[in-house]
């Protein structure tokens, strides 16, 4: 039993794993001399030094900084919205409904303690989002430390004047406390995957409602338990000193596109989100793009590539701006054909843990997680068998990386869908949409996520595999087209074998034969219109040659589905 198991296993990493080029392989070859990882990490370290939250100076500083990155490229101003020019971008502004917020300050001091217990010059994450300003001399009241067993005494307590602290989350206790009197609260709230125990000074940033008059400050697990201490020790008294501001503002989101030559009208969409304080998360994310697309307008000028299907960059607030962008225009909408979302794609994953990863369009996968696929610890998303659209765009982007991958070791991996980035927007508009992101990275969302924890080789990796992939499929004819039916029909085979391993060994352990046929015939449907959705790629068809490949590829793999259900 011992020596079947590990053939089964062996078996199953040669299907899943398998080496396929990529048929975007001459465009990574023109990319990669491009591609300054020095520009990539210059725009890196200039966004993350700024707290962004939409409206806010931080975030328009970032968006203008880009702004100057393609203009210094050739791309001009739009001065209406029809991206008439070659290379051309808009800049456009939206009002805030309710305003935009920014940190200035902030210092937590224990009283009789030479050291402050927090500061914001190493914490920035300690003052939550639309948290209020204490007066500028600061507060000095006692804590009153509640142990998140206790939570449920809050209401019978005299918390007047007081803060309290506890080792829960504030949504938990904090109405109880403001109701009881308190002046204030402290918060403390790490997710296990930050390891906070060794990671002691980080902090993950957050929000509370805004318009709040009462304050909140997260602490780090090494605040947390030198005040949890001195609040043991006896009575203990804080000054706390919190500087915001809260203004009138606009929301800016930024456009670029390079017009097609062929059919303008469909295009792909590359989105990066701005907002956000980390480096990783996504100042990696809004610099790779930015290179990407100044490298894009210099091989246009030089002549090296002509897309002939638009190429556009969207840098803004994640989700919504994505969505406004598919939403707003219904003509535009219909000419997206794909999107590409770029979060957290710099990561130095020898510090900060966790693999490069592409978050696949709803596959089989994601409502059947084994063998070789898992989920991040981001968690799953709620998919079901009508979500489910199948393409292409799964494996392409995956052979392109992994081509890439091949130059230097580069570790590629995917996850079945879960959502909350800006590739949602497009699949929800039934538009095949990706992630390229990192995860479990333990600084993720928090003050250390920093610039020392990014690395300018990954973000070349995640850029040029990211505009190979766009170029090839805005140029793409009908010998191209037939190239990607070759890959996806190799990929089908490898899934369905695998996929047959892993059923077999389920219904020798017990299961129902009729649940393993149904993940069987899931798999089946798929990549059977995977197949056929190549037929739309060329951008002009000259024969019915590729109609004649798609449908032998079709044939083939229903022979070889045929075969594994006769097989159990």
């Amino acid at each position: 039993m011992r020596h079947r198991i590990l053939s089964l296993t062996a078996l199953l990493l040669i299907v899943i794993t398998g080496k396929t080029q990529s048929p975007a392989d001459r465009y990574l070859e023109i990319l990669r001399p491009g591609f300054s990882e020095k520009n990539a990490l210059a725009t890196t370290a200039y966004v993350e030094q700024r707290w962004r939250v939409p409206g806010n100076k931080g975030f328009d500083e970032s968006i203008r900084y880009v702004e100057n990155i393609l203009r210094q490229a050739g791309f001009v101003e739009e001065k209406d919205s029809l991206e008439k020019a070659p290379l051309s971008y808009r800049l456009e502004h939206r009002p805030l409904r309710n305003g935009t917020w920014e940190p200035v300050n902030a210092s937590v001091q224990i009283n009789g303690e030479s050291a402050p217990l927090l500061q914001f010059s190493s914490n920035r994450n300690m003052i939550p989002i639309n948290c209020p300003s204490t007066p500028a001399e600061g507060i000095t009241a006692e804590v009153i430390y509640v142990p998140g067993d206790s939570l449920n005494q809050i209401g019978s307590m005299d918390l007047k004047g007081k803060i309290v602290f506890s080792d829960r989350h504030y949504g938990s206790f904090m109405a109880a406390a403001v109701k009881s009197g308190a002046i204030g609260v402290f918060s403390y709230s790490m997710p296990a995957y930050t390891k906070p125990e060794i990671h002691t000074s980080s902090i993950q940033f957050g929000s509370i409602r805004s318009g709040s008059k009462e304050w909140v400050l997260f602490l780090s697990w090494a605040a947390k338990e030198k005040l949890k201490a001195a609040c043991l020790r006896g009575r203990t008294m804080l000054t706390v000193k919190i500087s915001t501001r809260s203004y009138a503002a606009e929301e800016l989101t930024l456009v670029a596109s390079v017009r097609g030559t062929v059919t303008p009208a469909q295009r792909l969409v590359y989105s990066a989100h701005v907002q956000e304080p980390g480096a990783n998360d996504n100042a990696t994310g809004v610099g790779t793009l930015a290179e990407m697309a100044r490298l894009t307008a210099s091989l246009v000028k030089s002549g090296k590539i002509r897309p002939q299907r638009t190429l556009s960059f969207l840098w803004g607030t994640e989700i919504s701006a994505t969505a406004r962008y598919i939403k707003e225009d219904s003509i535009r909408a219909k000419g997206i054909i794909w999107g590409m979302s770029l979060d957290m794609v710099g990561e130095d994953t020898k510090k900060t843990g966790g693999t490069f990863l592409i978050e696949k369009m709803p596959d089989p996968s994601a409502i059947w997680t084994r063998g070789e696929d898992k989920h991040s610890e981001w968690g799953a998303g709620q998919v079901k068998k009508s979500d489910l659209f199948p393409h292409y765009y799964n494996d392409l982007i995956l052979a392109v990386c992994r081509s890439q991958g091949r130059q230097d070791g580069w570790v590629v991996n995917t996850n079945p869908f879960e959502g909350g980035s800006d590739h949602t927007p497009f699949l929800q508009n039934h538009i095949p949409g990706l992630l390229l992101w990192h995860f479990t990275d333990v600084f993720y969302h928090t003050d250390n996520d920093r610039l020392d924890k990014v690395s300018a080789v990954t973000m070349k990796n995640v850029g040029v595999s990211a505009l190979a992939t766009g170029l090839f499929l805005t140029t793409a004819d009908d010998q191209a087209a037939g190239e990607l039916v070759r890959l996806v029909k190799d990929a089908a085979d490898r899934r369905l074998q695998a996929e047959l391993v892993l059923s077999k060994k389920e219904i020798g352990a017990g299961k129902p034969a009729a649940g393993e046929l149904e993940i069987l015939k899931a798999w089946h449907d798929w990549y059977r219109g995977a197949l056929v959705s190549i037929g739309n790629l060329p951008v002009k068809s000259e024969n019915t040659k590729l109609g004649s490949t798609i449908k032998v590829a079709v044939n083939q793999l229903e022979e070889s589905y045929q075969k594994a259900v006769r097989d159990f």
